[in-house]
């Protein structure tokens, strides 16, 4: 999951998982897309995102085809959803917790 989130923390891999989210796009084409960003760094990125399970590469001839390993993406949602709702519900009982301190401690005040 590491690798996942590592390759998904740089701003032009997100732009590239948008381009083959639903496609599957040869290497130029991609590259085409960052007009600023040199051939090279673009195919550094695209192994980062390969590397990470998160695209796929297909040969066709000398093209490079890559696509959205969206099974991939389905998972670390889950690994997310998973994370925030255990956040929310130690958190939750953190607040609970307090509050029954709270309560204790005002009706030992009051005795």
């Amino acid at each position: 999951m590491d690798a996942t989130l590592k390759a998904l923390a740089e701003p032009r891999r997100r732009e590239i998982l948008r381009l083959v989210w639903t496609r599957e796009l040869p290497a130029t084409s991609i590259a085409d897309h960052f007009g600023e960003v040199t051939r090279s760094a673009i195919s550094q990125h695209l192994g980062v995102l390969k590397a990470a399970g998160l695209v796929s590469e297909r040969r066709d001839g000398t093209r490079r085809l890559y696509q959205a390993r969206q099974d991939e993406m389905h998972k670390l949602r889950d690994f997310l959803d998973n994370y925030w709702t255990s956040g929310l519900e130690r958190l939750r009982d953190v607040a609970e917790a307090a509050q029954q301190e709270k309560g204790s401690a005002d009706g030992r005040t009051h005795s």
